[in-house]
């Protein structure tokens, strides 16, 4: 009961300004539980599609990997899909290339989608926390004035003590903010690595196929 109490008296002393800082902090935390679970969720279901489709490639059963990739809702379904929809028609590797590039170039931006508030938030509530620091030594200051010389040094404490809390609080969120900002940051370029070796690996295998594929002949006109 003595730490509740604590911590109560810790939010009250921190004043009006807890009360921005606690919301900066309800919303830093909802973005990066959603983005956390997000990217978990994508990168099962690239494993689970790539492992899939990877002994199909080998097999050379693009139609089947075809039909596949097309309902996939996972990141490496949609690349391999435009990959395998523009060899249809491509002749050449750089083609395909440039098609599974489109594809990440969608894709990329909905991994990194909010995940840069949460170190905007982390500079944010910092910023607060020090205003709200400084206008409560404003106000200490200004009712030290007003008071007894004996009392000062104690009011002066006490209101400097008070006045502090609104950083703490800030450093307190702040610091766990800019961790979980780079833990997600590493985790969507471990995705984004990931993409991209599974596209070289893609056309690493079909690109005997391409090489191999038939030139389509073109009728020729007749005179009249």
């Amino acid at each position: 009961m003595n730490a509740f109490q604590t911590v109560v008296k810790f939010f009250v002393d921190c004043g009006l300004f807890i009360y921005p800082s606690m919301l900066i902090m309800a919303l830093g935390l909802a973005i990066a539980i959603e983005r956390f679970v997000f990217l978990r969720r994508a990168r099962s279901e690239n494993r689970r599609v790539w492992d899939h489709v990877l002994p199909l490639l080998q097999d050379g059963q693009l139609d089947t990997v075809r039909l596949l990739t097309a309902k996939s809702d996972a990141a490496v379904g949609k690349i391999l899909h435009n990959g395998l929809a523009r060899l249809k028609s491509a002749r050449h590797r750089d083609e395909v290339d440039a098609a599974m590039e489109e594809g990440m170039m969608e894709i990329v931006p909905r991994l990194e989608r909010r995940t840069h508030y949460i170190a905007t938030f982390a500079n944010v509530i910092t910023l607060v926390g020090l205003l709200g620091t400084i206008i409560g030594l404003i106000k200490g200051f200004t009712a030290v004035a007003q008071v007894n010389p004996a009392e000062k040094a104690e009011m002066l404490s006490a209101s400097i003590s008070i006045a502090m809390n609104n950083t703490a609080f800030a450093l307190m969120v702040a610091i766990p903010f800019l961790l979980i900002h780079a833990f997600l940051q590493a985790r969507t370029s471990e995705i984004v690595d990931g993409l991209e070796a599974a596209k070289i690996r893609f056309l690493n295998l079909v690109q005997r196929l391409i090489a191999e594929a038939p030139v389509q002949p073109v009728p020729l006109r007749r005179e009249a």
